[in-house]
């Protein structure tokens, strides 16, 4: 399964899950605000699921590109109060992602 996490800046909550999740799928991240590594066309198309940290940026993503609309869009609801591979930070997002990664 090809999974996709996308936060603010692609510095801490995005890409700890892509990390975490590297040895069962395939991970990539992506930000909506980075410039490094920004949310693409391409990106979005790869991914069987996205994984989103925040409500307001599922609707960003939407605002932006109209055809993820079809897309399996999961929002951890995870604050922006963690850095990258934070201990806390990764059980938050194993918790949280787990139920949706054994349904298709």
């Amino acid at each position: 399964m090809k999974l996709l996490f996308i936060c603010n800046a692609n510095m801490s909550r995005s890409p700890t899950g892509e990390e975490i999740f590297k040895e069962e799928h395939e991970t990539k991240s992506a930000g909506l605000l980075s410039r490094g590594n920004p949310v693409t066309e391409e990106l979005l198309e790869w991914a069987d699921k996205i994984f989103i940290v925040e409500e307001w940026q599922v609707q960003e993503l939407k605002n932006r590109f109209p055809g993820v609309n079809h897309k399996k869009i999961i929002n951890l609801d995870i604050p922006n109060d963690y850095f990258y591979m934070q201990p806390e930070l990764q059980d938050l997002i194993r918790r949280k992602a787990k139920p949706y990664l054994n349904t298709t």
